[in-house]
């Protein structure tokens, strides 16, 4: 006898409980993005050199129904490719500008996908918190993951080239996870490249790993860019990639992704200054 969901038209359990899953996650998303229950947290990202937040990074968070704090990974995967997905980078950036206005010492950066790039909301936001403050757009870092970029480099290139002047800087996230072409890499203006963490984790003990960092290491310099390793848990982990030159390190080893971090109350101290953009 034939299940019944081997029938044509029909769904196995399995697929149908991811397609409820997700239809969950969209619902949840879009509730809250309505209710505006949305917020960063914020990463330092240190200097290897001074031991010291050099910038800080502004994870994207939702509130659902309970008021539970939703991290980014739980619905990013679901959303990226939507409108939905766009709207979550106008939220971050909306968010992440705003607390670049309140606190005049802070350097952050912002992830967005190469998708918003044109999608009006998205740079209806920037335009009018850069008219209203220029000196944001000194301090604001945005993070294009490397899978995004490189299916539009083209775009990608011409979008930074028009936000040079406003001082903004750039920042190719996950680098290594990706299929990078190293012409359109060349081509492009980014300032900073952040290590994937897939090969941070263990590169203290792990060759196959060093020998990728080594190699990601000196395409950042090639290129003239800042390089962060990402997703540093351990202090044998920092030492390797310091002594491997990676210039600033950022993971749950230098401190967890808080929604409230003691530089945001009234006793915090500032942030100190981010690194310099490349020459050129």
């Amino acid at each position: 006898m034939r299940h019944r969901f081997n029938e044509p038209g029909s769904e196995d359990p399995l697929t149908f409980a991811v397609s409820e899953r997700d239809r969950g996650t969209l619902e949840m998303v879009r509730d809250a993005l309505a209710a505006g229950n949305v917020m960063l947290a914020y990463q330092p990202v240190v200097g290897v050199a001074t031991g010291q937040p050099a910038f800080y990074e502004g994870l994207i968070r939702v509130l659902d129904d309970t008021n539970r704090i939703i991290p980014a990974g739980q619905f990013m995967g679901v959303v990226e490719t939507q409108e939905l997905g766009r709207e979550i980078d106008v939220a971050a950036l909306r968010c992440g500008l705003g607390a670049l206005s309140r606190h005049t010492s802070l350097r952050l950066s912002i992830n967005m996908s190469a998708r918003s790039i044109g999608y009006p909301k998205w740079i209806q936001v920037l335009k009018r918190w850069l008219t209203r403050d220029p000196t944001i757009g000194e301090r604001l870092i945005l993070e294009i993951t490397e899978t995004s970029a490189m299916l539009v480099p083209e775009l990608v290139k011409t979008f930074m080239a028009e936000l040079q002047d406003k001082g903004i800087t750039f920042a190719l996230d996950d680098f290594g996870a990706g299929q990078t072409c190293f012409r359109s890499l060349k081509e492009m203006y980014f300032d900073i490249v952040k290590i994937d963490g897939s090969f941070v984790r263990g590169c203290d003990k792990t060759p196959d790993n060093q020998c990728i960092l080594e190699a990601l290491i000196a395409v950042g310099r090639t290129f003239d860019m800042f390089t962060v390793a990402e997703s540093v848990e351990s202090r044998a982990e920092a030492q390797f990639l310091a002594q491997a030159g990676v210039e600033c390190l950022q993971g749950y080893y230098y401190g967890a992704p808080e929604t409230k971090p003691a530089w945001m109350t009234p006793e915090g101290r500032g942030t100190p200054v981010a690194a310099q953009k490349r020459s050129g």
